[in-house]
């Protein structure tokens, strides 16, 4: 049975500190190896936190590392050079991003969202704008929703 920790990390910038030193020191493995792989892995998100997970096999001290993908919100603050979003989502406004920069997120995060398709999980993503106070084309996030759900952006998605 493999060991398996779980950790959040900087994208780019793990280190031997916690949490993975402390959860790795125990099960035998070479740290820096590990943090070398989650950093060379991880480097295209670099600024953002990372969810990692390390399946290591206790026999032969082998390691695999699987990464997440960051959070939607993490990727759309990301893309407009914010730290954190709007308190007030409805009456402030903190961004705003194209439909090209939704399309580009939602392939970031293909396999983690429910849409069946890529213009389904553009709309997913623009939901996550209205919730932190980004707009879409300059416009309300849920306007945007309806004109990709109108056809009014298919050329965008082929």
């Amino acid at each position: 049975m493999a060991d398996i920790v779980k950790a959040l990390v900087d994208g780019g910038k793990a280190s031997a500190g916690p949490p993975l030193g402390p959860a790795l020191g125990p099960m035998g493995v070479n740290i820096m190896q590990v943090i070398n792989a989650i950093n060379e892995k991880t480097k295209n998100f670099q600024g953002m936190k990372v969810p990692v997970k390390i399946i290591i096999n206790p026999k032969t001290k082998d390691f695999e590392i699987e990464i997440g993908t960051p959070p939607a919100a993490s990727l759309i603050l990301n893309e407009i050079g914010i730290e954190k979003g709007s308190g007030s989502p409805f009456k402030h406004k903190i961004g705003n991003i194209t439909v090209e920069q939704a399309i580009k997120i939602a392939k970031m995060k293909d396999s983690s969202l429910l849409g069946k398709n890529i213009k389904q999980k553009t709309k997913e993503v623009i939901g996550t704008c209205q919730s932190i106070g980004v707009t879409v084309e300059g416009k309300p996030a849920r306007e945007i929703q309806k004109a990709i759900a109108n056809g009014d952006f298919d050329g965008k998605f082929s």
